[in-house]
């Protein structure tokens, strides 16, 4: 017995030990396991496509190969480098903004000693989530036109009215609001989570010492959220570069006079190949937005682990 034992490799009878162990578990996550691997790596098979002139009726394998011809459309003209410095800027005041406010809410939630009060505002924050943004964008008409309500109010406060559908510069500010107005509460979840998880004995200590709500909040509540942000912040660096076009389309569409401050890079290549159908140009693109959002990860993972390695992702 000992013998055959010993011809067992270490690490498979370890492995053996750990799935006798614990097999309850990871049955049920499988089923996870094989969802991921059906839509998220089977699919990365398709990447090809950014490199052939993809034709359906031949399929992946029958296509031409092109090589970098596909990407030639994309970073040929001028336009590549506004749109992806548009989808940049975007996105980290989105990321950003959102961050402060979703963290915001939750520490406010977190205050209120009413349970039912705290509830209802819960649902009222997140309820704007599950609403589409084709939608918010149609009901933005009566709040953004030139009679609108926002104009209505400038005009009595004896402001200018802001002409929305001309006027570029207003409009990094307009989508920030609705961002907020839209996520903030459903971001707030995770974090209003966490505070939960916090030892109320830390605050009641810090109350004897004499330490206000403030105090309890910028010493306590903060520091121990610290590992939570930066890995929310991780996570969203990795799309850093795709431009929310569900959001900025029903707003934009194609005025050309809005592009300057709103076009981002799916918007853009969105127009220039809706009326090609061309699957390869698209491809591409959307393989420069994961190659580029990826080594984003990287270098930010890259200096969260040299400035607070307890938070990095890897």
């Amino acid at each position: 017995m000992k013998n055959s034992k010993s011809k067992i490799p270490f690490k498979q009878r370890l492995a053996k030990k750990e799935l006798i162990k614990n097999g309850g578990r990871y049955l049920l996550l499988l089923p996870a396991i094989v969802f991921i691997v059906i839509f998220a790596y089977l699919p990365m098979i398709g990447i090809i496509i950014a490199f052939e002139d993809y034709d359906p009726a031949r399929g992946i394998l029958g296509s031409k190969f092109v090589g970098l011809e596909n990407f030639k459309f994309f970073f040929s003209g001028s336009k590549w480098l506004e749109v992806t410095v548009n989808t940049l800027y975007l996105n980290i005041i989105f990321i950003i903004t959102g961050t402060i406010a979703s963290l915001i809410i939750a520490i406010v939630l977190s205050e209120l000693n009413k349970k039912i009060f705290l509830k209802v505002s819960q649902t009222f924050m997140t309820l704007p989530n599950f609403v589409s943004w084709a939608s918010i964008a149609l009901f933005s008409v009566a709040f953004l036109s030139a009679d609108g309500i926002i104009n209505s109010l400038i005009v009595k406060m004896g402001g200018n009215a802001i002409s929305f559908s001309t006027d570029p510069s207003v409009w990094r500010f307009t989508f920030v609001v609705i961002r907020i107005w839209k996520g903030a509460g459903w971001g707030s979840i995770i974090y209003l989570a966490s505070i939960t998880g916090i030892s109320p004995e830390l605050y009641e200590a810090a109350k004897i010492d004499g330490a206000s709500r403030l105090q309890c909040i910028f010493r306590i509540t903060l520091p121990l959220l610290k590992s939570v942000v930066i890995i929310q912040l991780l996570l969203s660096i990795g799309n850093v570069f795709r431009g929310d076009f569900g959001m900025i389309y029903p707003f934009i569409g194609d005025n050309a006079l809005l592009y300057s401050t709103t076009d981002v890079i799916d918007t853009y290549v969105y127009r220039a190949v809706r009326t090609q159908s061309d699957f390869s140009k698209t491809m591409a693109v959307g393989l420069y937005q994961s190659i580029m959002g990826l080594i984003m990860v990287f270098v930010a993972n890259g200096l969260t682990k040299r400035y607070a390695p307890e938070s990095s992702l890897f």
